[in-house]
C-alpha cells in the first residue's frame, strides 16, 4: 500500500484520504496511519500546487545554475549542498555527474538582475565554489510532472501536395 499511496499522492496531493482509501482497497483509517508515519519519518516532505505563473501578473524569472566545487574533505559535497540549500532564492539543489558542474540549482527571483546578484553575491563567494554557470530559463513546459500552458499540436508545419 505505502508505493501505491505514494504515487497517488505524488500525482495529486489533493485526494482526500477517504479518496485514498477507496482507490487503495483500504480503510480511511489506515491510509490517515500511514501518511502520518510517512509525514513523521520525511518520505512525505511537503505538499505543493503547481503553478503557471507565465499566467499571472506576478514578475517571476528562474535559473539553472550549475555549479562546480570543490568537495571538502571528510564531506564531500554535502556541507555545501546543504550551506546553499538554506537560501529562501535556492528552490532546488541537485548533485549531478556528466557535466562540468557539481550541483544543479534551480533560482528563482523577481528579475534577471536579482538572479544575477544573487548567484555574484552569495554562491561565487563561497569557499568551496571553483565556478559557475547560469542558465536562464525561457519558457517552462512541464513541470513537476504537468504540462505547463495549452497543449498544441506538435506538428503545426503546413502540408504541400506534391
Amino acid at each position: 500500500m505505502r508505493e501505491e499511496l505514494l504515487h497517488l499522492l505524488e500525482n495529486n496531493g489533493r485526494l482526500s484520504t477517504e479518496d485514498l482509501a477507496a482507490m487503495l482497497g483500504t480503510s480511511q483509517e489506515a491510509v490517515e496511519k500511514e501518511m502520518a508515519e510517512l509525514e513523521a519519518s520525511k518520505v512525505i516532505c511537503g505538499y505543493r500546487a503547481s503553478v503557471d505563473w507565465d499566467k499571472t501578473d506576478e514578475e517571476y524569472v528562474s535559473a539553472l545554475i550549475g555549479v562546480k566545487i570543490s568537495p571538502q574533505r571528510g564531506q564531500g559535497f554535502d556541507k555545501i549542498a546543504m550551506r546553499i540549500s538554506r537560501f529562501d532564492e535556492v528552490k532546488s539543489v541537485h548533485l549531478i555527474s556528466g557535466s562540468g558542474s557539481d550541483l544543479i540549482l534551480t533560482i528563482e527571483g523577481k528579475t534577471l538582475r536579482d538572479i544575477s546578484q544573487f548567484v555574484y553575491n552569495k554562491i561565487a563567494p563561497l569557499e568551496a565554489v571553483v565556478s559557475t554557470a547560469t542558465y536562464f530559463v525561457l519558457r517552462k513546459y512541464k513541470e513537476n510532472g504537468v504540462i505547463l500552458g495549452e497543449e498544441k499540436d506538435i506538428d503545426e508545419r503546413i502540408q504541400i501536395m506534391p
